[in-house]
């Protein structure tokens, strides 16, 4: 079974990028998820051949899984993941959706993906992560107030995007 922990500081040299993930935060504080099916998950995915900056890879993710833009993303951490053979970094950032664009096929899957906005104290419950996705989720919705300056009072609960 795979251990998992939470660090906020620079992925070490050496650890392999397999997953960049952002909390993407529309202006009134809501956090967008991505719904397959009964499965919620964050945007993002991994990186393609020739891909290094993790903004860019969130950036191109966000357009193909949720059809979003954003703005510049802040990066969070990384969650390690040790499989007991060869551990791999999965890094979480944060970001302000700046455009949304009608729904459509993921290019990857063919999926087209329903677009949930939830209040950030109801996404550690719905990512079902265990206490790592609860430390993620704790760290994006601070990014949200302190960096981004969105509201963290009087958010209404859910809701489609």
């Amino acid at each position: 079974m795979p251990k998992f922990s939470w660090h906020t500081c620079a992925v070490p040299e050496g650890l392999p990028v397999r997953q960049v993930y952002g909390f993407l935060f529309v202006t009134d504080g809501r956090v967008l998820l991505r719904v397959d099916g009964k499965k919620h998950t964050l945007p993002g995915g991994r990186p393609e051949p020739g891909e290094v900056e993790y903004r860019d890879i969130l950036r191109r993710e966000s357009m193909e899984e949720v059809t979003v833009d954003i703005d510049e993303p802040h990066y969070l951490g990384y969650q390690c993941v040790d499989d007991g053979i060869s551990p791999y970094a999965q890094v979480r950032m944060a970001a302000v959706i700046s455009k949304v664009h009608p729904p459509a096929p993921d290019p990857d899957s063919g999926r087209t993906y329903r677009r949930l906005l939830v209040h950030p104290g109801k996404v550690g419950d719905l990512l079902a992560w265990g206490e790592t996705g609860y430390l993620q989720a704790t760290a994006a919705a601070e990014a949200a107030v302190e960096v981004f300056g969105l509201p963290s009072d009087g958010l209404p609960d859910t809701g489609d995007l």
